[in-house]
C-alpha cells in the first residue's frame, strides 16, 4: 500500500515474528546467548519469560533456524493441554503419530526416542512456547523429562518460555524438584527509548528505507510512550503512522502524524494502559489442573445423587402403578365409615 510512497521493499512492520528483522536489545542479546548455552554447553533447563509481545517466539524462531543437522528440536507452542496432549505433542514434533497410544506407551516411545538419538551422538532439544499456560501435571511430566541423564550430562535440553506468570507458576511450592532442576531463568524486560528509536529504524532499513528519515525524532518518544517498548505494540502504531502519512500525502512521520494513528487506534498511553490493567478485579480463580484433579470427586458425588433421584423416581412409579387400587379401597373405606356411623347413630338414638 506505502511501500512504493517511501520507497520500501518490504512491509517494516509486520507483526508476525520475522528473523530477517530480529533486533536484539541487550536485554534480548543476552536472553538469546542463554538459550545457547543450553543447547551447546548441554545444560539442561533454562527459563525465558518477558511481557506480550516483547519478542520472544522471534528469539525462539531465531534459535530454531541456528540449529545444525546434529541437534533435533521439538517446538511446541500449543499448550493448552493436559498431560497426555503435551506427550502426544512433543512426539509429533518428533515425528510419530502416537494419537490412538495410552499414556505409558507415550512415555515408553518418547523416553525410547531420546535415549536412541542421544547414544547416535545428536542432542535434543525441547521448546515450550507459551509455557504459562501449562498446567501442573504437564510440567510434571516435562520434570521428568528433565531427568533423562547420564552421570556426566543431560539427554534431554529443555526450554520454557512465557509470560512473567510463568515465574509465579514455578514458584509454587508443589513445584520446588522442578524448580531444582533450572538452571538460568532470565527476563526479558520492554525496549528503552533509545531501543526504541534503533528498533524502528533498524526494521526500516532492513525493509529497504535509505537516506532520509522516515520518521521525524520527535517522534519517537512518542511511540515509546504509548508502546511501554513492547516490539510488537511498536509494530502495531508505526505501521498505522505509515498508513496515515501515505493517506495524507505526507513523506515523514511527524509527531502530528503520529498523534493521528493512536487516535485511529484509540490508544492510551502505555501507563495508563498498565493503571487500567493492574485496576481490573482479580477474582479467585482456580487453577486448571486444580479443578481436573477434582473432577472424578465431583463425578463421583453427581453419580450418587443420580442413583438417589432414580431410586424415588422408580418409587414413584410403583406408587403411580397402584393409586387406582388405593382410590378404590379408599372408597371401601369410606362406605364401610358410613356403615359404622349409621349403626352407631341407630344405637344411641335406642
Amino acid at each position: 500500500m506505502y511501500l512504493s510512497h517511501f520507497k520500501l521493499r518490504d512491509l517494516p512492520f509486520r507483526l508476525t515474528p520475522d528473523t530477517e528483522y530480529l533486533f536484539l536489545s541487550s536485554d534480548h542479546a543476552r536472553a538469546k546467548s542463554y538459550m545457547e548455552y543450553t543447547v551447546w554447553n548441554r545444560e539442561g533447563f533454562v527459563v525465558i519469560t518477558g511481557e506480550v509481545g516483547a519478542g520472544k517466539t522471534t528469539l525462539v524462531k531465531q534459535i530454531l533456524s541456528e540449529l545444525d543437522e546434529n541437534v533435533i528440536a521439538a517446538h511446541v507452542f500449543q499448550t493448552q493441554l493436559n498431560d497426555v496432549e503435551f506427550l502426544q505433542a512433543v512426539l509429533v514434533e518428533f515425528g510419530f503419530k502416537p494419537f490412538q497410544a495410552p499414556k505409558a506407551e507415550l512415555l515408553d516411545t518418547l523416553n525410547s526416542f531420546l535415549i536412541e538419538q542421544f547414544q547416535a551422538g545428536r542432542q535434543i532439544v525441547l521448546i515450550v512456547d507459551d509455557a504459562h499456560n501449562l498446567g501442573l501435571k504437564t510440567l510434571e511430566e516435562i520434570r521428568m523429562l528433565s531427568g533423562l541423564e547420564t552421570s556426566k550430562e543431560k539427554i534431554v535440553h529443555i526450554m520454557l518460555v512465557g509470560q512473567p506468570q510463568l515465574n509465579d507458576l514455578l514458584d509454587r511450592p508443589e513445584l520446588e524438584q522442578l524448580r531444582q532442576r533450572v538452571r538460568l531463568r532470565y527476563h526479558i524486560k520492554p525496549l528503552s527509548q533509545n531501543d526504541t528509536k534503533d528498533y524502528i529504524q533498524h526494521r526500516l532499513k532492513i525493509a529497504g528505507a535509505e537516506g532520509e528519515e522516515i520518521f521525524d525524532a520527535s517522534a519517537y518518544p512518542i511511540v515509546h510512550e504509548y508502546t511501554g517498548g513492547l516490539p510488537r505494540l511498536i509494530n502495531s502504531l508505526c505501521d498505522t503512522a505509515l498508513v496515515v502519512a501515505y493517506a495524507d500525502g505526507q513523506t515523514r512521520v511527524s509527531k502530528e502524524v503520529l498523534r493521528s494513528a493512536i487516535e485511529e487506534l484509540q490508544w492510551p498511553t502505555f501507563a495508563a494502559r498498565e493503571a487500567a490493567s493492574k485496576r481490573k478485579p482479580k477474582g479467585r480463580t482456580r487453577k486448571r489442573d486444580d479443578v481436573l484433579e477434582s473432577l472424578p470427586d465431583l463425578i463421583a458425588r453427581q453419580t450418587l445423587i443420580l442413583g438417589a433421584i432414580d431410586q424415588t423416581l422408580s418409587g414413584l412409579n410403583v406408587t403411580l402403578r397402584h393409586m387406582p387400587d388405593l382410590a378404590e379401597r379408599l372408597a371401601q373405606l369410606e362406605q364401610k365409615l358410613d356403615e359404622l356411623s349409621g349403626d352407631w347413630r341407630k344405637r344411641v338414638r335406642q
